[in-house]
């Protein structure tokens, strides 16, 4: 399964020299269409009910994971693993439509002996296309780092909710959720209209620091909001940046001084 991220790690060379965390940030300054990426990556097809796991080398600092359908409803549970029953990071991702809107995170994989786990738990008329794309630039700063470095962190106290919309002009938007080194438990949902959710993810850290949460989310349409729920108690509060990731500069002049007219709520 996956062997281009297979075949990658193994074939590489001792550890790259790690890199300042500037030249790091200028490497995810170039935005990149989930459809790109899927034209690039090696996929494989993930039938429901079935698990795909995809073990890799220490090289790999971080994971870039893909998932989408060729225009059901995805349904999954997507892991890292790290040694023998050892699950540091796992998420559960619902799609109303998987070809309008396709998954894609990235996981970061400090240490060795990581694995990443896709489970299709959707029926079995409903199989799924995952893809992997590794990073093994030696980067010590992240997607996640690069977005915290460039944008306003907001605090998500325990139980607390914060939601943003805006306007058509932005196709495309990343997320990045942090904590202080305590378990992080949130949900991200990507609404279009009243509660209807086209797309949700709830996210579980054992350490929101050393392995924090970064998606891109595509918003096709018009009346899109993205709603972050910190759904532990008020001692584990966290961290979040969210800024337009691709925007259509055709009808980006929306009169508001935040970048593509976004406004917290």
């Amino acid at each position: 399964a996956f062997p281009s991220a297979s075949k990658a790690a193994s074939a590489a060379s001792p550890a790259p020299k790690k890199t300042s965390g500037t030249s790091a940030l200028s490497t995810y300054t170039k935005p990149r269409t989930t459809y790109e990426i899927f034209t690039e990556a090696d996929t494989i097809n993930v039938q429901g009910g079935s698990l795909k796991t995809c073990s890799f080398n220490q090289e790999v600092d971080r994971m870039t994971v893909f998932m989408k359908t060729d225009g059901r409803p995805l349904n999954a549970n997507l892991d890292l693993w790290q040694g023998p029953d050892n699950t540091p990071q796992k998420m559960s991702v619902y799609l109303e439509d998987g070809s309008i809107r396709p998954f894609r995170c990235t996981i970061e994989c400090p240490g060795a002996s990581n694995s990443v786990a896709i489970r299709n738990t959707g029926q079995l008329e409903f199989p799924l296309i995952a893809g992997l794309e590794p990073d093994m630039e030696g980067n010590d700063a992240g997607p996640a780092d690069a977005l915290a470095g460039t944008s306003e962190s907001r605090v998500v106290q325990g139980g607390a909710v914060y939601t943003t919309p805006f306007p058509p002009a932005v196709q495309s938007v990343e997320v990045m959720l942090r904590s202080d080194g305590r378990p992080m438990n949130a949900r991200i949902e990507l609404l279009q209209g009243p509660n209807n959710n086209k797309q949700v993810m709830e996210i579980y850290s054992e350490d929101g620091n050393t392995r924090p949460f970064y998606c891109v989310i595509d918003t096709p349409g018009t009346g899109n909001v993205i709603r972050i729920v910190n759904t532990a108690t008020v001692e584990f509060p966290l961290y979040t940046s969210l800024e337009p990731y691709m925007v259509d500069e055709v009808g980006a002049d929306t009169g508001s001084s935040s970048p593509g007219g976004m406004l917290w709520s």
